[in-house]
């Protein structure tokens, strides 16, 4: 113990202010500035301890990197005699859970602490710092007798995200020796426990999110939500039991106790996956039932003026009787009108065309329509009112980048869109765009009156969610990758705003089609086996069947459909490369774009400065590859009549073309073996995306190489034509690159895997290394690791990056960055370590699509043929229907 007057470094100690098992917390002076501060002295028989001084050094790191107002600050650390010791911010007031040992906390109080303390998180999951020890302990209310000012402290078992200590090298020791807490290699205090932390599974943001929701409920109700009189009873609470509902402490209490009781009973889900995905969404949420308040501190006075409300009803019901009355006498003698649709149509804008994934967007009250077009890279969003003559743009996006399929939020007020990689809101009014977040995919969105976006996820992920306010996207539903589910897109809130449909792309007959989720559970029920987008409006599910725009009676509360489906309109554009079509409802109104047939993209020839010049004519092309000779290209062509991809071979040198694959089926990424004799692919012919091999002349049968069960992506062949390389979400194994001897036993193994995407694998023309895309950062970026990887691994790309193809002689590395920019990198790959210098841009392009082969190489390097947006490919007016319905009576 130290005594006053003593000093440590420039710090006096003034008197001691308690102890625990990691030490002593002294109230101290700095001698240099003259300010009071609070001194944390790890125990001497501790500070030969390895684990606990990790612990230490721990706190100091993760408070260092935090700045937050609810936050006890950092500001210094030292050694004085052997003895560890942090300097922080001194606090006068008491913990939290001084305070509610006096009892529950009045609800408005509750709803202010646990705000701050959300805040305080938020910046810490921000920064990839895991709290891990989140109790009322740990929460300081300072600002003298009665404040709610907060400042979180002990960060002490804060996770980093780094690279993980060894096994039992991190210790529960509290900082202040009180309830069950256990030293041991389950850290935490165990009453405010997640599920995953007492069975030793890695904790994440949303372990704090399940002590959060303990923290709350205690405030709420003045007692802990899992008790147990020892460790093995606490434990087995936690585990397998439901706390008493909050409503149960105060049953007289208003109605914005229950929507805490809900929010809480969310937080405290024994899976994370059913938790609140972010602290910031559940902060939202928490503001808007503070914000709907007074509910919150008048309660007990609503039955109070019953008897004066009585007769104010009594007089209004009387008006109304008598107005009723009138009314129906006139309804009598006078029938109304007969309700019609009526249709008319809204040009482009002059020079402008819709290209194939141009998209528009109702208002929710049906009088606005937001829409994009552009011509040649440019995009340009549109808002027209359906009662003026002309739209006003309301962004022109990023340069180069494409807008795509805006949505609106559920006010009017703001209009979202993606573009250049990034989620943004508008206001309707005009202004800059505010960033939202970071987002790969974005096909259709929706937003609800909570607060909350879904968004499609990237490659290997179901729809996110977000807060209007901006974040970080947090998984809402997931791939069954045994069904084969390749993506989810198109996500619509249904009017509760809890329950959405989505579309579900699979090679499964019996998996893909139209869907309804909800936030709160993982529940999704099929509603139909179309591959298309859907919305709801007043009763009615609307989508595209064979191009004509369909309606069926839909019950939004019991997720059914409820009758016939029939036609609404026809000869519906379709998004070509995306399953989909562009038609919007809101209000009573609808509208939508009529097709032409124009092919959505062209092939391409570009040579090192951008110089382009086309190769046959426009279609809807996949997945070029040249041959090794590079006298023909083999490609993907989809079918309009069949909506299915056949693998085609041109002969660049004598003009022809011949189809290699007729199965029924879809048939894609070809990949040519390096004589040439040979073609593999990837075939949903057996109802998953399998490996076939076939010879290139196109004699002979198609032969069977791999079957995945889910999904398999051909994606290149060895140099030596031992191995052939794609991507899979192989049944029991996360999704990455495999590899599959060409002869033999034919058994895939695994080079790549991580439980983010890895694809895209291309092994140099030595063989010693393979390029690939990888999410591991959080966006799209390209490295090269060794082939087969035995440790090494380097980031070719700076600013994203997908699509890695080499040059024929190794020297130099090629990928997209940006979705238009064709990238160069000079390497080297003649020893045994890898070399990249910094990557150049060669040109840009409207390169289509993220998957294989959006580009492929000439032998000589020089040359590019790439599949491109057909620019130009509509110039039709937009088609909007006032009342709709009315033509579904007659």
């Amino acid at each position: 113990m130290l005594q006053s007057g003593q000093k440590l470094g420039p710090y006096e100690v003034i008197n001691p202010l308690g102890a625990g098992g990691m030490g002593e917390v002294y109230r101290a002076r700095d001698t240099r500035l003259g300010r009071t501060v609070a001194v944390k002295v790890l125990a001497q028989d501790l500070g030969a301890r390895p684990d606990v001084l990790q612990r230490f050094e721990r706190e100091a790191r993760a408070v260092s990197a935090l700045n937050h107002p609810n936050i006890c600050t950092l500001y210094d650390v030292g050694t004085e005699g052997g003895k560890p010791y942090l300097v922080m911010e001194y606090l006068e007031g008491e913990t939290l859970a001084e305070r509610i040992a006096r009892g529950p906390l009045p609800l408005r109080d509750a709803c202010e602490i646990a705000i701050q303390i959300g805040e305080a998180l938020d910046q810490a999951h921000g920064r990839g710092i895991v709290h891990r020890d989140l109790k009322p302990g740990n929460a300081m209310l300072t600002g003298g007798k009665g404040s709610n000012t907060v400042k979180l402290l002990d960060f002490g078992l804060a996770k980093i995200s780094e690279a993980p200590a060894a096994p039992g090298s991190q210790t529960s020791l509290p900082t202040v020796a009180q309830g069950l807490t256990q030293e041991g290699s389950i850290v935490g205090t165990f009453q405010y426990m997640a599920p995953e932390q007492l069975e030793g599974a890695e904790a994440d943001h949303r372990t704090d999110i399940f002590a959060f929701g303990c923290v709350l409920y205690e405030m709420l109700t003045g007692r802990r939500a899992f008790e147990g009189k020892s460790h093995a009873t606490l434990i087995s609470a936690i585990m397998s039991t439901e706390p008493p509902p909050v409503s149960a402490a105060q049953p007289l209490a208003p109605p914005a106790l229950d929507r805490l009781a809900r929010l809480v009973k969310k937080c405290l889900a024994k899976d994370p996956g059913n938790r609140w995905q972010s602290v910031r969404d559940l902060v939202s949420e928490l503001r808007w039932i503070g914000e709907s308040g007074s509910q919150m501190a008048a309660a007990p006075a609503i039955a109070r003026p019953r008897r004066r409300r009585f007769r104010a009803a009594s007089i209004a019901a009387a008006v109304f009787g008598v107005a009723f009355i009138a009314l129906l006498a006139i309804h009598l003698r006078e029938r109304p009108p007969e309700e019609h649709a009526a249709r008319f149509l809204i040009p482009l804008p002059e020079k402008t065309a819709f290209r194939f994934y141009d998209s528009l967007a109702l208002s929710p009250d049906g009088t606005r329509l937001a829409f994009v077009a552009g011509t040649g890279q440019s995009s340009v969003l549109y808002l027209r009112s359906l009662d003026s003559i002309a739209p006003r743009i309301l962004w022109t996006g990023d340069p180069g980048a494409v807008v795509g399929f805006p949505f609106w939020s559920p006010d009017g007020h703001y209009v979202a869109v993606k573009s250049g990689g990034k989620l943004r809101k508008l206001e309707a009014a005009g202004g800059p765009p505010t960033i939202i977040c970071d987002t790969t995919m974005t096909l259709g969105g929706t937003w609800n009156q909570d607060g909350v976006i879904l968004i499609q996820g990237g490659p290997t992920a179901g729809l996110m969610r977000v807060s209007a306010a901006g974040g970080t996207p947090a998984a809402v539903t997931k791939l069954e990758t045994s069904r084969g589910e390749t993506a989810h897109m198109w996500p619509f809130f249904l009017p509760d705003g809890r329950h959405f449909l989505f579309t579900v792309i699979s090679p499964q007959t019996e998996a893909h089609g139209i869907y309804a989720g909800s936030l709160d559970s993982p529940q999704t029920t099929r509603l139909l086996p179309d591959e298309t987008n859907a919305q709801y409006q007043a009763g009615m599910l609307l989508f595209v069947r064979n191009n004509i725009l369909t309606a069926q009676p839909f019950d939004a509360g019991r997720l059914r459909l409820a009758g016939d489906a029939f036609p609404v309109a026809e000869q519906i554009a379709a998004y070509g490369a995306f399953p989909g079509a562009p038609f919007t409802a809101g209000g009573g109104t609808l509208a939508f774009r009529i097709g032409e047939g124009a092919a959505p993209t062209r092939l391409a020839w570009f040579d090192r400065k951008g110089t382009s010049s086309s190769l046959g004519d426009p279609a809807d092309y996949t997945n070029p590859a040249l041959s090794p000779d590079g006298r023909m290209l083999a490609v993907c062509f989809r079918d309009p009549g069949t909506k299915t991809r056949d693998i085609w071979l041109m002969d660049l040198v004598r003009g022809t073309k011949s189809r290699l694959t007729f199965d029924p089926a879809e048939d894609l990424d070809p990949v040519w073996s390096p004589d040439g004799q040979r073609i593999a692919f990837t075939s949903e012919r057996q109802g998953s995306r399998d490996l076939f091999v076939k010879a290139a002349s196109g004699t002979g049968a198609d032969e069977f190489l791999v079957r995945s069960g889910t999904e398999a992506n051909a994606e290149d062949c060895t140099r030596d034509g031992k191995f052939l390389i794609f991507n899979s979400i192989m049944p029991s194994a996360k999704r990455g690159v495999y590899a599959v001897p060409m002869s033999g036993d034919r058994k895939p193994f695994p080079v790549l895997l991580g439980s983010f995407a890895q694809d895209m694998g291309q092994v140099s023309p030595n063989g010693k290394w393979i390029a690939y895309h990888s999410t591991e950062s959080g966006r799209g970026e390209v490295y090269v690791q060794n082939f087969p990887p035995s440790g090494g691994k380097w980031q070719v790309s700076n600013a994203g990056g997908t699509g890695p193809q080499w040059s024929r002689d190794g020297k130099q590395l090629f990928y997209i960055e940006a979705g238009n920019r064709l990238m160069a990198v000079a390497v080297k790959t003649a020893g045994d370590k890898f070399d990249a210098d910094i990557p150049k841009v060669l040109f840009e392009a409207p390169f289509v699509g993220t998957g294989r082969n959006a580009y492929v190489v000439s032998a000589d390097g020089q040359k590019f043929l790439a599949i491109v947006r057909n620019e130009t490919t509509n110039v039709l007016p937009m088609t909007v229907v006032l009342n709709w319905q009315a033509e579904l009576k007659r």
